[in-house]
């Protein structure tokens, strides 16, 4: 399946980790650890995978602002508009990959 494309066979159990995984740090954990039971989903890994990488986005844009003030809040306000947007595709039930770096966090952390 290709990015932005709609699949039909999205299970609610994936629907809702995926969900889930975008909820805070304690959501991500808990979305994780329930998928990785017999049941394992390729949907919400696929978001478990995408906000790993935002997350670590957000870690660096908080670093970046007590050094450079306003290049960190350009990098927090990118990544909370590219959560909107995750967060938006995980509820129609479609793989968007993060722009420009959503492929390379499906390769980093394909083990997750």
């Amino acid at each position: 399946m290709t990015e932005n494309q709609q699949d039909s066979n999205v299970s609610e159990t994936g629907k809702t980790r995926a969900i889930v995984a975008h909820l805070t740090l304690i959501g991500w954990i808990i979305a994780l650890v329930q998928n990785n039971d017999k049941e394992k989903d390729e949907f919400a890994s696929f978001y478990i995978r995408q906000m790993l990488g935002l997350m670590i986005i957000m870690v660096v844009g908080v670093i970046l602002s007590s050094i450079i003030y306003y290049l960190g809040l350009i990098v927090q306000l990118g990544a909370l508009a590219i959560w909107v947007l995750s967060l938006m595709g995980a509820t129609n039930g479609k793989k968007d990959a993060t722009p420009v770096i959503g492929e390379m966090f499906q390769d980093w952390f394909k083990n997750v």
